[in-house]
């Protein structure tokens, strides 16, 4: 159902049962998916793919060109997945020919003010809380929750299951299972009650912290805690899931608290 007041393109691609309020711009090359609702003032721009049952807020722009000099006007994509609520004001720009596209996952929330920017890829039942600010090229896992204000850094990466306390500075990447907090970011424990409320047992938990006692508590540094913890620690899915973080991160992992440089 579109509002007279509102414009939609005619290249536009709506589900029947899309509803679109006043004052709400939607450009050519957009999908909408069945069940959608965007509120008044919204604009939605070219390259924008948003899936069904989501919410979009009045004052947001969705799948603006990236606020990057080196892009050129390449074919791009914005995409957000089902059961998403987008809430007032934010941005969300499309990607760039680094990976054409900036996609949020199915089921999240992103709260008022927060900006993503291109080239950005966020998983699934993640909540980004009001302010939170994803410069370029960023990787976030699954059932991430980003406190008000926190700002991440260009090229950074943030494991599945973390927690970022309000007001942080992330400059590094933030492996699974943790709570970061404190400046500079640090290691400040797991996340267990974000773990528990998702099922994962007694157990498993004491094997995650197992796993960063050692990188993180000990005076090992992170080769050296690496080796231990494929040695001692029995193999599992959470296990494997830290290291190949570990070793896959291109701005290092933040520091431990009982750590120094």
């Amino acid at each position: 159902m579109n509002q007279p007041l509102a414009y939609v393109h005619p290249r536009a691609a709506l589900a029947k049962n899309v509803v679109i309020e006043p004052f709400t711009t939607i450009d050519k090359n957009v999908e909408i998916g069945e069940g959608t609702w965007v509120g008044s003032n919204v604009t939605i721009m070219e390259g924008a793919r948003i899936g069904k049952n989501c919410s979009i807020f009045p004052g947001s722009v969705i799948s603006a060109v990236p606020q990057d000099l080196k892009f050129n006007g390449e074919d791009s994509t914005a995409e957000i997945g089902d059961n998403t609520t987008i809430r007032e004001c934010v941005t969300i720009n499309r990607g760039t020919s680094s990976r054409g596209k900036t996609i949020i996952g199915e089921n999240c929330l992103v709260m008022a003010y927060s900006h993503i920017a291109h080239d950005c890829i966020v998983g699934d039942n993640c909540i980004f809380s009001n302010n939170s600010t994803l410069a370029g090229h960023i990787t976030i896992g699954d059932h991430v929750i980003l406190a008000g204000m926190t700002a991440v850094h260009q090229f950074c990466s943030i494991g599945s299951h973390s927690f970022v306390a309000g007001g942080s500075l992330v400059r590094k990447d933030i492996p699974p299972f943790v709570k970061a907090a404190r400046e500079p970011i640090s290691y400040v424990g797991i996340n267990s009650v974000g773990l528990r409320r998702r099922g994962f047992t007694s157990e498993k938990i004491r094997e995650i912290q197992n796993i960063y006692r050692i990188l993180y508590q000990k005076t090992y540094n992170n080769t050296q805690a690496v080796e231990i913890i494929e040695a001692e620690v029995e193999v599992s899915k959470e296990r494997d899931e830290i290291l190949q973080f570990i070793r896959d991160s291109q701005r290092g992992i933040m520091k431990g608290y009982s750590k120094t440089s």
